[in-house]
Formats: structure tokens, sequence, C-alpha cells
């Protein structure tokens, strides 16, 4: 897989091409501020590019703003987008800017090469991938009644996975379900929340969209 990296610390520059070619990847750009990765793209069309989220000139959200134009621009082109911390909000921009081969991560996982593995793949394979931490925040947040509350504790068990980016497959295997049961909790909650049936939206992000946009949101 070609990668590009767009981060201002020569150190993860440096530390992730190196985990990256020790997983058979090429790096083909390498860049430290958000304005450059958009022309590198266009010139070498890497498969995924990583970018971190805050930098400059503002350090607030310039790479996730890349990370959407470089998704609209480039529809073959994927992004994981990494983060310090875990906020609600970015993940949320993310999949409405860019539902699809996008990902969000906390900065500390690429430190395993098993999970950017397997973060870059699904990436590359359309998939979206959101931190497992970022889930589990939410799952403890959802206390409070809202638009979640007609799930049962299953039905949201499954939803945090299908926020996680997992295929009926994966949640069946995760939770040691069959393939029909995981179907069948996955319709009941497409039902409860009102997201129609329809050819165009894509209705497991439109879930995990109104899951993170519920009132017990994280800033």
């Amino acid at each position: 897989m070609r990668i590009a990296i767009a981060d201002d610390s020569l150190i993860i520059r440096e530390g992730l091409t190196k985990l990256l070619d020790g997983l058979g990847h090429e790096v083909v750009v390498r860049v430290d501020r958000p304005d450059r990765i958009l022309a590198e793209v266009a010139a070498h069309r890497p498969d995924v590019v990583v970018v971190d989220i805050k930098m400059p000139p503002t350090f607030t959200d310039e790479g996730l703003r890349a990370a959407g134009a470089i998704r609209q621009r480039h529809a073959d082109v994927g992004a994981l987008v990494l983060s310090q911390y875990v906020v609600a909000s970015y993940a949320t921009w993310l999949l409405e800017m860019a539902p699809g081969s996008i990902g969000y991560l906390l900065k500390n996982r690429i430190l395993d090469p098993a999970i950017l593995q397997d973060a870059l793949s699904r990436i590359h394979a359309g998939e979206t991938v959101v931190d497992p931490e970022l889930v589990q925040v939410l799952i403890r947040s959802r206390a409070e009644p809202g638009p979640l509350t007609p799930l049962s504790r299953r039905e949201l068990d499954v939803l945090a996975l299908i926020a996680e980016g997992l295929s009926d497959r994966g949640i069946a295997e995760r939770l040691v379900i069959s393939l029909s049961t995981v179907s069948s909790h996955v319709q009941h909650i497409f039902t409860k929340l009102g997201i129609p049936d329809t050819a165009t939206d894509n209705r497991r992000v439109h879930a995990v969209l109104r899951w993170l946009e519920s009132p017990a949101k994280l800033e």
C-alpha cells in the first residue's frame, strides 16, 4: 500500500515511516504542513493518507479539514486521522464529511503495528474506522434519556461495534452470535432510530452519527 504522512513532528514522521516500511508499505509522501499534503496527494495519489489532526499554523483542526478535503477531491484515497485525545465532534465531522474510507484513531494506537495495519487495510477497503476508546467512552455516557433509549443492551453492543467499523460477520465473531442474529439486531437498530432504507444513504454511518450527535456527546 502507498502511504502519505502529514505530521508536524519529525519524530512521528520518521517513526511512522519506519513502522510502515516494516509492515510492507511504501511511504511516498512526508510533509509537515496540511496545506502541502493536498498538492502532494494530487501529484502522487497514495492509497491512504495518515494525518495528524492538530497541525500548523493554529494547531486546532487543520489536519482534520485536510483529510476531509482529500476524501472529497479524491474518492480513491482513504484518510486516517490521528488525535491526541478522544473528541467525539471530530469523529462526527469526519463521518458527515466523508463516510467510508476514513478513520479516526488515538495517536498512541499507531505504536501497535497490528492495530495500524488493520486500520489501514479497512480504510483502503472502503470501511470506516473509529477508535475503540471513543466508542467505550460514548457507551459509558449514554445513561441519560435520548434518541438511543429505545435500544436494548445487546443492540447498543452491536451499535458500538458498528461504530468501530466492524462488518456483520466481524460483529458476530466478536459477540459470539450467529450472523443472522446480528442482521436482526442491525435491522432493529435502524427501525428504532428511524433510519430509512434507501439506495443511496449509508444506514450504518447514519446510525453512528445518531449516536455521536445524541445529547450526551462529548466535547
